[in-house]
């Protein structure tokens, strides 16, 4: 801290600034590790990397400032990779900029090594040889380092299919101009797995995870043109990331000031800005928005993500999904070896999915389809299964193409062994019941259904030697929330299938809108939802508008059983995205925050500025956000969204490893923003 006086500087900064520049010409001031002071005793500032060493053990080394002027005026390439090898001609005159390879001496005076370009995706072969001094050159320079090379290109001495498989060009070396050193103390292999701290390394080791970069890239670009192109077109909008704290249904991330007691939150999606976007004449929106929600990371799951949201003016869902339907069949076009289906994708409500698949996200692909079945099987099995009063009985099954009931057994026995069988073998509604079909065996291993409930299984599930039965018990309700067990059941099974080389992975894309959601689902005690009092929540946001006018009465009548204007889009089992005709409308949209969720005034007043822009003659519209991370993570055949971000989170409270975020908080910064830890 300094006192700035009368034009000049306080005394203590100038006499450092006169040491600092006495240092640079050599003078010795006393330099020592933690300040400057007078004839102060010298030694070494010890980094890792030891920037600071005593010279002969007289004067301070000051060369890495010589080395640095000398990387500071660097001299520029005379092109990129791509354009060298297009134009290359014999005995040219070039300088190439890039990453030196390992050496490799052929004798004392000839050494070969390789140049990749900044990309990362080029390399060229270097020859150095002693005669003109740029041999003693490279052997200062530690491989993975960054160079400029100046050099004379030449023909590649190599003859035939050598030839035509080899670049045609390689550099004789005439100076090396290094750029920075590659520290010796790191190992740096294509092959090598860095910790998340390192991720900088990941990046520059892992040419699958660049190369997966490029193309999120790729997919940004070909989206945008697709809406740019639209007619009429899409305005690319950026909404605030400082936003407000509104209830709409995630948890979120809170931005303290320094006006006591006021905070920011930052945006769970630009929902409402971009609704007021709708009221303020702009008839078409859309931008690649960064979202953040405080939740529990997953595979498809980071605290901050990317999405691409939209949405459209004196417009139906049907128009939405027109719209979302020709950016995929763009992107897969344009990026992947088959095109995306042509036409409307396939349809299937919320009911539908939740009954045949157990999932509002369902992978159509591999079949395992449930049905219903506690009508028609013994009382007995049921309760053995399960302790609920007239519960809900499912099956499924899992062919067995080996037809082997021992393989089939030994398969779920270790399943259910597994930390991931445990989960269903601890459910509340009762364990699963496994059967395996067996024709040597009495009644094909399946006794407990009885004659009648074995003939119905073989015929309705046309059941073979060898196939797996399995049935699980659920509460006697109407389906809520994302996923039944059996549902969780089907998929688990089906991925320790294909770890196990039991089954093969399904192929292709299946692109599938699950619609007709419940507008209102039962509030859950693990997540916030809207905070209202009435016991239920908006199953996705509370600006969703009812599907038909039959629903709009509902709302007086029974709220769980309106049926909301929404669509997911799911391809694979993931939810790309999800979107919904919202309520422009602002008595509807205030009825219903304060009469169907009962949500306190206090919380009410937060949507003032959304009820007032709605009044204002807000237009009928609806829109839609698809998840950017994980539409990359589908096409690419990633199993987690951190594979196409740059610097992803990891671990349950979202971690960046790397910079170690988030840190602790110091009470000189609590103090700035009028907070303190509560024990």
């Amino acid at each position: 801290m300094f006192v700035a006086r009368a034009g000049r500087v306080a005394p203590r900064l100038s006499s450092s600034y006169i040491e600092i520049s006495n240092y640079l010409r050599g003078r010795r001031t006393g330099f020592r590790a933690g300040g400057y002071g007078p004839r102060a005793t010298t030694r070494p500032f010890h980094r890792s990397s030891c920037l600071l060493e005593e010279s002969n053990g007289q004067k301070d080394d000051i060369h890495f400032l010589e080395k640095y002027k000398k990387a500071v005026e660097f001299p520029p390439a005379t092109a990129d990779f791509e354009t060298f090898f297009s134009k290359a001609a014999a005995d040219q005159q070039v300088m190439l900029h890039g990453y030196l390879g390992v050496r490799r001496d052929v004798s004392k005076k000839l050494a070969f090594v390789r140049l990749t370009d900044p990309t990362m995706k080029h390399s060229i072969q270097l020859i150095s040889m002693a005669n003109n001094g740029s041999l003693e050159q490279l052997k200062a320079i530690r491989a993975n380092s960054p160079v400029a090379i100046q050099g004379k290109v030449q023909p590649k001495k190599a003859k035939g299919a050598e030839m035509e498989e080899a670049e045609p060009w390689e550099l004789f070396v005439e100076e090396v101009h290094p750029l920075n050193d590659f520290p010796k103390d790191i190992l740096m292999k294509s092959d090598t797995n860095f910790a998340p701290k390192h991720r900088y390394l990941q990046l520059r080791a892992d040419p699958e995870l660049r190369d997966a970069l490029r193309f999120r890239a790729q997919v940004h670009n070909v989206c945008k043109q697709e809406l740019d192109a639209s007619v009429p077109p899409f305005l690319e909008v950026e909404t605030p990331i400082l936003f407000k704290s509104t209830p709409e249904g995630a948890r979120e991330f809170l931005v303290p000031t320094r006006k006591r007691g006021l905070a920011y939150a930052l945006p769970q999606s630009p929902q409402q800005y971009k609704q007021i976007l709708m009221a303020s004449g702009i008839p078409r929106y859309y931008q690649f928005a960064r979202c953040f929600r405080d939740e529990d990371l997953r595979a498809d799951r980071q605290p901050e993500f990317t999405q691409l949201d939209m949405e459209m003016s004196f417009a139906t869902g049907e128009d939405v999904m027109k719209v979302i339907e020709g950016v995929i069949r763009r992107v897969w076009s344009a990026l992947m070896p088959e095109p995306a289906p042509a036409g409307p994708f396939r349809r299937m409500g919320y009911q539908e999915a939740m009954a045949r698949y157990g999932s509002d996200k369902p992978d159509t692909r591999y079949g395992m389809e449930i049905s219903r079945i506690d009508y028609m099987i013994p009382v007995d099995l049921v309760n053995k299964i399960s302790d609920l009063d007239e519960p809900i009985v499912e099956v499924f099954k899992i062919e067995n193409n080996e037809n082997d009931p021992a393989a089939m057994s030994q398969f779920i026995r270790d399943f259910f062994d597994s930390p991931a069988g445990a989960p269903f073998n601890n459910n509340p509604a009762g364990a699963p019941g496994v059967f395996v079909y067996d024709a040597k065996k009495p009644l094909c291993g399946m006794t407990a259904f009885g004659f009648e409930a074995t003939e119905y299984m073989e015929e309705q599930l046309d059941l073979d030697h060898g196939d797996l039965i399995v049935i699980q018990a659920r509460e006697n309700a109407p389906f809520s929330g994302g996923s039944t067990p059996i549902g969780d059941l089907r998929r688990a099974l089906h991925t320790a299938a294909i770890t196990n080389n039991f089954k093969p992975a399904p192929t292709g894309f299946d692109f599938l809108w699950i619609n007709d959601f419940p507008l209102f689902s039962p509030a859950s005690d693990t997540e916030p939802g809207q905070g209202g009092a009435a016991g239920i929540a908006s199953t996705h946001h509370p600006f969703t508008a009812p599907k038909t006018a039959s629903d709009v009465d509902l709302l007086l009548q029974g709220p769980t059983k309106v049926v909301a204007d929404h669509y997911d889009l799911v391809v694979n089992g993931v939810e790309l995205g999800g979107g919904s005709r919202r309520i422009h409308d602002a008595a509807v949209q205030e009825f219903i925050l304060r009469d169907i969720l009962q949500m306190k005034p206090e919380r009410l007043a937060d949507f003032a500025h959304l009820l007032e822009a709605l009044r204002a003659g807000c237009p009928p519209h609806a829109g839609l956000a698809l998840g950017f991370d994980r539409l990359v993570a589908v096409m690419l055949g990633k199993e987690s969204v951190r594979d196409v971000i740059a610097f992803p989170k990891i671990g349950k409270l979202g971690e960046d490893q790397m910079v170690k975020a988030p840190s602790v908080v110091s009470e000189e910064a609590l103090g700035t923003y009028h907070l303190r830890l509560r024990e």
